[in-house]
């Protein structure tokens, strides 16, 4: 099986990249941060706090999270709930970015990503998927964009929803968030040394996906 690891900040675009390269490729896209923030979800539903290390572990500990593929789509449950719909909240999103530098929230999701990747060639995004989820990857890429680009893409997003954001907040959180992932003490998100470096600041989606196809095309 071949892996493909991409890593990189928030709103980069992993997601939306990663599942191009594998529809191009015929790979299994692997979500990571969806499964991270189903647990994020649980977590806020359930008013836990993470930061009672007993009380987080005895949470992760009754959580059964799993990936299915729906009509070619990936879908997250958690305790047999489709939770998909739930898990691109801003709320969410920053209980995911927290909870995730704990270790038990680690634990439960980390044998899950590397199961599939054992059975699947997988394209998998992520924090730390190339410097500690699947440090054997064949193909892996750093990818990132400036925090003004990011929050950009993530203002447009929110306001084709029809809401009304604050641009200026939406970056703010994007750099804290960053500094939250970078420094992190366990898996903290860094470039691996054998990963392809590529800034998407000013490139459109299909050169983004055609670069990492030609880097998949040079290693696999």
């Amino acid at each position: 099986m071949a892996s493909i690891a991409i890593d990189g900040p928030a709103g980069a675009g992993k997601s939306t990249i990663a599942k191009k390269v594998a529809k191009e490729l015929g790979f299994i896209y692997v979500d990571t941060g969806a499964l991270y923030r189903a647990i994020a979800y649980d977590l806020l539903k359930n008013d836990v706090d993470i930061d009672d290390e007993k009380a987080l572990s005895a949470a992760c500990d009754g959580m059964q999270v799993e990936i299915r593929y729906e009509d070619g789509l990936q879908q997250v449950y958690l305790n047999g709930e489709n939770v998909t719909p739930f898990l691109r909240t801003e709320e969410t999103g920053n209980m995911a970015s927290k909870s995730s530098a704990k270790a038990p929230v680690r634990a439960a999701l980390l044998e899950l990503q590397r199961d599939m990747a054992r059975r699947f060639d997988v394209v998998m995004d992520g924090r730390d998927i190339g410097t500690n989820v699947l440090p054997a990857a064949e193909v892996k890429i750093y990818l990132t964009a400036s925090s003004k680009e990011r929050a950009s893409r993530r203002y447009k997003e929110l306001v084709e929803k029809g809401e009304s954001p604050d641009f200026d907040q939406i970056e703010a959180d994007i750099i804290e968030r960053d500094q939250r992932d970078m420094n992190r003490e366990i898996a903290p998100l860094k470039q691996a040394e054998d990963a392809v470096l590529i800034d998407s600041s000013d490139m459109d989606i299909d050169e983004v996906t055609a670069a990492i196809l030609a880097a998949a095309k040079e290693r696999l």
